[in-house]
């Protein structure tokens, strides 16, 4: 959702003089969603650059004459070109900026004139000098807003449902003392994180793009360094949870009499100890080497800091689950002897697909793709899924587990024993109430 923002704020932060000529620009950009991560910030920045080396100019050209803001126009930076300074009736020619020129098309030029009352207004306008096509540019734009706010309400809901049904699994674990096992307390980690990822996502939200005026290009402030920091440090605090119940599984099934409670600790330790090591190395070396925006580019290099973790958790998983998918196919043929029925296919099938929501198992879809291939597909496989994860792991390791039906079930009957009575007999049965013990 940062290309999107960033492209609707561009106007207000870098135009000067020509706000009608920048604003059709906007239109250029939407055309290289494909190719980069956040291609507006870099001909944002890019332009940015020019800017800079403009004002140099125009300071240096200051210094170096004391009637350099008297006579003819002054060197002039209009918000995307910078034009030298001209005597009076001089016309000064200048290319159009090849960031922006649709790809094999030949440089054009834009022409302005030296009046007496100053510089005049381009030839051309530079939506039509530098890129022809405003008009289907402009439908696109709309068309990638609309898809984008799809995009982000989707993945909002998501998030906003993983979240309540999360902290009601929670809350059961917690109230329900005799299923905190080893298992259940894994169980419990994970859905902390998925608890912790989801608030990342809604604080993040909120920071980067509940302001529409702020440009996100340009934006360094300590508020959107430590939401991006925190949001990132609940990502690898997620993934290295789907790590752990993999590998947790994985040592059930070759040791058998695995010391569970120590293996707690030691998942304890990883779980949540290396993300916040990691995190907190990336902040201090982001703040010393690469101290721009609000540290959420996924150009740096520390990026990989944060990825490669996350990659080795996904294929880890992978390997893990293909493992156990092995030992389950292996014990469904041995069963399959004495069976007749098609019953422990479908056990198989039950089995495996209810390992890869809680392994994670959908990120490994685009793990080796470049960031900018695939976009959109990405988008919506990644973070609607993504969102939607939390609910489905709750789900089926929580309110559908028959360890924790059986346990609501007796303290209800317990506190409620007409409930017992009634759900055994026949509606047209004359029940006498039982007495609670």
């Amino acid at each position: 959702m940062q290309s999107d923002a960033s492209r609707f704020h561009f106007l207000k932060i870098e135009m000067m003089n020509f706000s009608l000529t920048a604003a059709i620009y906007i239109l250029i950009i939407t055309r290289y969603l494909v190719t980069s991560t956040h291609p507006e910030c870099s001909i944002v920045l890019h332009l940015r650059e020019k800017e800079t080396e403009c004002k140099l100019k125009i300071n240096a050209a200051a210094s170096r004459s004391s009637s350099y803001t008297t006579t003819g126009c002054v060197m002039q930076w209009d918000g995307v070109s910078c034009w030298p300074a001209a005597s009076e009736g001089q016309i000064v020619s200048v290319l159009c900026p090849l960031p922006l020129l649709k790809p094999q098309t030949p440089p054009a030029l834009i022409t302005r004139s030296c009046t007496e009352r100053g510089w005049s207004k381009p030839n051309v306008p530079y939506y039509e000098a530098c890129y022809s096509e405003a008009s289907d540019e402009d439908e696109a734009m709309r068309m990638e807003k609309n898809h984008f706010d799809t995009l982000k309400l989707i993945y909002s809901v998501g998030y906003g449902v993983s979240l309540a049904a999360l902290l009601i699994a929670a809350l059961v674990f917690c109230c329900f003392r005799k299923l905190l096992c080893t298992r259940n307390y894994i169980h419990l980690h994970l859905f902390a994180t998925f608890i912790l990822r989801s608030l990342a996502v809604f604080i993040k939200d909120s920071v980067l793009f509940a302001d529409q005026s702020t440009d996100h290009c340009t934006v360094s402030t300590l508020g959107c360094k430590a939401a991006v920091s925190f949001f990132h440090w609940c990502v690898l605090l997620n993934f290295s949870w789907l790590l752990v119940e993999a590998l947790y599984l994985q040592t059930l099934l070759l040791f058998t009499f695995a010391h569970t409670a120590k293996l707690l600790w030691i998942y304890a330790t990883v779980g949540w100890g290396a993300p916040s090591v990691i995190v907190v190395i990336w902040v201090l070396l982001r703040k010393q080497f690469d101290d721009e925006g609000c540290w959420d580019d996924l150009e740096s290099r520390l990026w990989w800091m944060i990825k490669t973790p996350i990659l080795l958790s996904i294929f880890t998983n992978f390997v893990i689950f293909l493992n156990i998918s092995r030992i389950i196919v292996q014990k469904t043929r041995s069963t399959r002897v004495t069976q007749t029925e098609p019953q422990p296919y479908r056990t198989l099938v039950r089995s495996t697909l209810l390992l890869v929501p809680l392994f994670g198992l959908h990120y490994v879809v685009f793990a080796l793709f470049p960031e900018h291939v695939g976009v959109k597909p990405r988008l919506y496989f990644e973070l609607v899924l993504g969102s939607f994860q939390g609910f489905i792991v709750a789900l089926l390791y929580c309110f559908l587990n028959g360890e924790v039906q059986k346990e609501i079930q007796r303290t209800v009957r317990k506190w409620w024993p007409e409930v017992k009575t009634n759900a055994r007999q026949p509606s047209n049965t004359r029940i006498r109430p039982l007495r609670s013990k």
